[in-house]
């Protein structure tokens, strides 16, 4: 299922497509600004969305062979909850 299929499931119980495209729209940007602000984002029964982070480490160039620093960051991090694990198994 991409982004498209979602908003045309939404659709069937919100109505229109303009408004499911809003909806889910918005609890993208919702999930994205607080992802941003290092803020975790918890969903009953489905799980959260929060921010890890990697550490800097030595990669190798693959085409020369020369080590490379690939500096830290920050990733965003999915944690699926009991509810959705069990629907899955």
């Amino acid at each position: 299922m991409n982004k498209t299929d979602l908003i045309a499931k939404v659709a069937t119980v919100v109505g229109t497509q303009k408004q499911a495209k809003e909806a889910v729209e918005c609890v993208l940007d919702a999930i994205t600004e607080a992802l941003a602000g290092k803020d975790t984002v918890q969903i009953a029964g489905f799980g959260s969305f929060k921010v890890g982070q990697r550490k800097a480490r030595t990669g190798r160039n693959p085409q020369s062979g020369a080590a490379i620093e690939i500096p830290a960051r920050n990733v965003p991090r999915f944690l699926p909850g009991k509810a959705l694990k069990d629907a899955v198994n």
